[in-house]
């Protein structure tokens, strides 16, 4: 299983989702162009000592990798209609999240129309933090794959 984040602006959230992927042993892939560099000391303060047990890749093009991978995606957006506790995620999943600021660009949403999912909230904020949504999503997932870790 894999997170992928989608230009990612924000270094401590980012460094808390490298946490979380350390603690399940999921893997991080990260979008160019980041707002921040990948040595950002916020990033590496937020991730603590994990990082060392991350399985980090940073890519260019969200869209090549996919179609290499040929994995499941599924991409997270507040836009979305359907729940993500709808889908249902195999063990190689790929859980995508868009930037904090610009979320998902429009060339994701025509290419995957049928693969977005939102978290519900109640009415007013735009959205969950990033790193709290990486999380809940997460975990689902492993839910459903009965917390196998990935080696």
């Amino acid at each position: 299983m894999k997170i992928i984040l989608f230009s990612p602006q924000i270094p401590q959230n980012t460094g808390n989702i490298a946490r979380t992927c350390a603690a399940t042993n999921t893997g991080l892939v990260l979008v160019r162009p980041l707002g921040f560099s990948v040595s950002d000391r916020q990033m590496k303060r937020a991730g603590l000592d994990y990082w060392d047990q991350v399985k980090l890749e940073v890519i260019d093009d969200l869209p090549a990798y996919l179609e290499k991978e040929g994995t499941p995606s599924f991409f997270l957006s507040s836009k979305a209609k359907k729940n993500y506790t709808e889908a249902t995620f195999p063990i190689n999943a790929n859980l995508i999240f868009g930037s904090e600021t610009e979320g998902l660009p429009p060339i994701l949403w025509e290419r995957y129309p049928d693969s977005f999912y939102t978290i519900p909230m109640a009415p007013g904020p735009r959205c969950l933090n990033l790193a709290s949504s990486a999380a809940v999503v997460l975990y689902e997932a492993l839910r459903q794959t009965n917390f196998t870790f990935s080696q």
